[in-house]
């Protein structure tokens, strides 16, 4: 999984560089739309789009024959049973060859929200004295067992100790973002280290992004929408919290709006190509 997913960010780093240039909303909607075209594509081939055609065409049918014997109720009764039927088939037809492209979609989205959804960290002045409760929190979950030991590199200051739970694997240490830049947080547990990466500051006069951004580096079937790390190997979670972005003139904000504008626009575009691709849906 590791391997696709640093393929398929590669991928998006080469796409992605010149269309942000011009806008992260404009590169949003892009991808987003050709995605839409490309799966309504894929479910022209894996789709019965015979068997569609003829379920829309019975469910016509049988509406013409509601309305050119509605005084005759038992006539009109077995077609309103034949429409539900045939309505019920179509939804099946229709349902079935979505759920292959669920998984492109989940690849596709965890692109789109850890470069979209996500702000670097803000940077706490050096005058100010925080104290425990005014940083952010790096939560951690592994299986129970060895103590864990978390490094902070220069540039990020711990606030609080250390609060772990060995028996059930849980720790929560808080920090806070003294300079701007891409820091690693380094945690060792039993001889085993990993690292959590995190990127602080701003981002350019030009609006141009960091390398995709993420709270959450994780070892389960998560990691499929989180791609900017690779999985864990000894570890369950290791997350903190990135601030939301605002997505400019688009709807939403944040994880939400990411999905939203990348659902909208993919649907738009497939609705636009349904003809022109000839395409039962």
């Amino acid at each position: 999984m590791n391997a696709i997913q640093r393929f398929i960010t590669a991928s998006f780093d080469l796409v992605l560089q010149p269309l942000e240039h011009l806008g992260m909303e404009l590169a949003l909607i892009v991808v987003s739309g050709v995605f839409g075209v490309l799966a309504l594509l894929v479910f022209k081939y894996i789709s019965p789009q015979a068997s569609i055609r003829r379920a829309k065409d019975l469910i016509k049918g049988h509406m013409i024959e509601i309305r050119l014997y509605q005084d005759d109720l038992r006539l009109v009764t077995k077609a309103i049973g034949k429409v539900l039927w045939h309505n019920l088939r179509y939804v099946c037809l229709n349902f079935g060859p979505f759920i292959p492209l669920a998984v492109p979609f989940a690849l596709v989205a965890g692109q789109l929200v850890a470069r979209y959804a996500f702000e670097p960290m803000p940077v706490t002045e050096a005058v100010q004295s925080p104290l425990a409760g005014d940083g952010h929190t790096l939560s951690l979950n592994w299986e129970g067992g060895d103590p864990v030991t978390v490094r902070f590199p220069e540039g990020l200051v711990p606030v609080s100790p250390l609060i772990q739970v060995s028996e059930q694997g849980r720790g929560f240490q808080e920090f806070v973002v003294r300079s701007a830049g891409h820091f690693e947080i380094e945690i060792e547990r039993g001889g085993e280290s990993t690292i959590k990466r995190l990127w602080a500051g701003e981002r350019d006069s030009t609006g141009h992004r960091y390398p995709a951004v993420q709270p959450l580096r994780t070892s389960n079937w998560e990691q499929i929408l989180w791609p900017a790390e690779a999985s864990l190997s000894h570890w369950e979670r290791v997350e903190f919290r990135y601030p939301e972005s605002s997505l400019g003139w688009l709807p939403g904000q944040g994880p939400g709006g990411v999905l939203l504008n990348m659902i909208l626009f993919s649907m738009l575009f497939g609705f636009a190509a349904l003809k022109p691709l000839g395409v039962e849906i």
